[in-house]
C-alpha cells in the first residue's frame, strides 16, 4: 500500500495511527455509527490487535474527515464503519475510501467483500449500490459473546 498516497487533490487516505482515536470516534459519533453494544474505543483496540494495516482515515486540512476498517479472513474481505463527516458527503469522498480498501484487499487477494447495511438506511444502501454491492440473497445471523 502507498500510505499517505492522494486519492483526490483536497484529501489524503492513510492508514490510521493511535493518534486519530479521538477524532475517529467524533466522527462516527457524528455519523451515528456508535450504539451502546458496540464501544467505539474497544473496536478501535480490537482492530489495532489484528490486521491495523486495514483501518484507513481520510484527512483534508489536518482534519479528520472519514474512515474505513477492512478485513480478510481468507475467505471473504468485510467493510465496516465507512463514515464521512456530515459536511464532507456528497463529494467523492465515500467512493475514494471504499476503492481505497477494495484495492488493498484485492491485493492480498480477497476475492470478494460483504458489508452489512441497517435495514431502514436506505441512504447507505443507495451508495452501496451505485459502487456496484448488490444483496446477496442470505440471512445474516449474528450472537453475542462478550455479554452486551
Amino acid at each position: 500500500m502507498s500510505a499517505g498516497r492522494s486519492v483526490k487533490s483536497d484529501f489524503e487516505i492513510r492508514r490510521f495511527l493511535p493518534v486519530d482515536e479521538e477524532a475517529v470516534v467524533a466522527l462516527w459519533e457524528a455519523c451515528e455509527l456508535v450504539r451502546p453494544w458496540n464501544v467505539p474505543t474497544l473496536d478501535i483496540a480490537r482492530k489495532l490487535e489484528f490486521q491495523p494495516e486495514l483501518f484507513f482515515v481520510a484527512e483534508r486540512s489536518g482534519d479528520l474527515i472519514g474512515s474505513v476498517m477492512a478485513g480478510y479472513e481468507g475467505h471473504r474481505g468485510w467493510i465496516n464503519y465507512l463514515a464521512v463527516s456530515p459536511d464532507h458527503r456528497r463529494r467523492g469522498l465515500g467512493r475514494a475510501l471504499m476503492e481505497f480498501a477494495e484495492q488493498e484487499l484485492l491485493a492480498i487477494g480477497c476475492p470478494k467483500i460483504n458489508l452489512q447495511v441497517r435495514g431502514g438506511n436506505r441512504e447507505a444502501l443507495g451508495f452501496y449500490e451505485r459502487l456496484g454491492y448488490a444483496v446477496d440473497d442470505t440471512v445474516s445471523l449474528g450472537k453475542r459473546l462478550d455479554g452486551r
